[in-house]
């Protein structure tokens, strides 16, 4: 996952601790002026190299991130936010390395007593921009710290996402039809935890989500977070399967459920099939609704046939293999 490799993000004060440590060490290893350049150079180089690498460690939201982890990202962390705050670490950055060289020259320019003076002096203003980014420094922090462990949705897989009200047999289905090799994880925006589970056909893996807190009840219902959450879907999947139980054992009126449906494929982009299944056809002799298939999850009968369908309706054919990297 495209944020799980992220390391951890020191704090500003840890930073000007560590990076005027190792300047103390620096200077006892010399002398004179070369001790007071030692110091000086070895505080910026730690401070412009850690703040640097806090920026780079994370990829570029415009050119590398997929749009579905983009706004998946944006429901939990504030994007904008997050890269404003690394514009002014990697400003802080530049602005220690430009203090570094101009007191380089100070200290290479003055006798001793006023070399120290120089290099305190640099110190106490590198000091200063750390404090200057310190909020930013902690946003960045909080937002690695609440996005490393997203689940492992892979954009690059074709996707079939189960909607539908709760107990209608979306989990079931679910589990039915990847058997052992569904997991459970938890979106940091519902309390519920999202079965992520994968079949194969055709050497490809398919991946089958199930979205609960999500796609389970009225958009007016959900929240902002939520809506963004459902937002970043559309941008995932290949097709979306419709769950509704006619039986009415849900809770739910059939007409309700219709309407939900109706919801999400509004939601979804028009390329995006949206596949209407009616669950736990064994108790109900007719379905008065406009549905593609019926099954029943819990009697085994149809629900291959329905993943089929799905499958089929994804209609996604992998990127042709290319040569020397050219498309040729």
């Amino acid at each position: 996952m495209i944020f799980e490799g992220l390391p951890t993000t020191p704090r500003s004060a840890e930073l000007v601790d560590k990076a005027f440590s190792r300047a103390s060490r620096a200077g006892r290893a010399k002398h004179g002026h070369d001790a007071q350049e030692s110091m000086l150079r070895t505080a910026g180089n730690v401070l412009s190299d850690n703040l640097e690498n806090v920026v780079v460690s994370w990829p570029d939201f415009g050119f590398d991130v997929d749009p579905f982890y983009y706004e998946l990202a944006d429901a939990i962390v504030d994007v904008d936010r997050l890269r404003q705050a690394l514009s002014q670490v990697m400003w802080a950055s530049r602005q220690v390395e430009s203090l570094r060289d101009e007191y380089t020259t100070k200290v290479r320019n003055a006798n001793l007593e006023t070399a120290r003076k120089h290099r305190k002096q640099a110190f106490a203003r590198m000091a200063d921009v750390m404090e200057q980014i310190e909020a930013d420094l902690r946003y960045v922090g909080d937002a690695r710290d609440e996005l490393r462990d997203l689940p492992d949705v892979r954009p690059d897989e074709p996707a079939i996402v189960v909607a539908g009200y709760p107990n209608v047999g979306k989990s079931s289905f679910v589990n039915r039809v990847t058997r052992a090799s569904n997991e459970i994880a938890e979106y940091p925006f519902t309390t519920r935890g999202v079965a992520l589970g994968h079949v194969e056909r055709d050497h490809l893996r398919y991946q089958i989500v199930d979205t609960p807190g999500l796609l389970d009840r009225p958009d007016a219902e959900r929240n902002d977070i939520e809506r963004q959450a459902v937002s970043a879907l559309t941008h995932l999947a290949d097709v979306v399967l419709v769950v509704v139980d006619p039986s009415g054992d849900c809770g739910y009126p059939l007409d309700v459920q219709l309407e939900l449906r109706e919801e999400v494929r509004d939601r979804f982009d028009a390329s995006t099939p949206v596949i209407t299944v009616a669950n736990k056809h064994d108790r109900f002799d007719a379905v008065d609704a406009d549905v593609d298939a019926t099954m029943s999850v819990t009697e085994d009968e149809h629900v291959d046939a329905v993943l089929e369908l799905a499958v089929d309706a994804a209609a996604y054919e992998p990127p042709l293999p290319t040569r020397d990297g050219d498309g040729r």
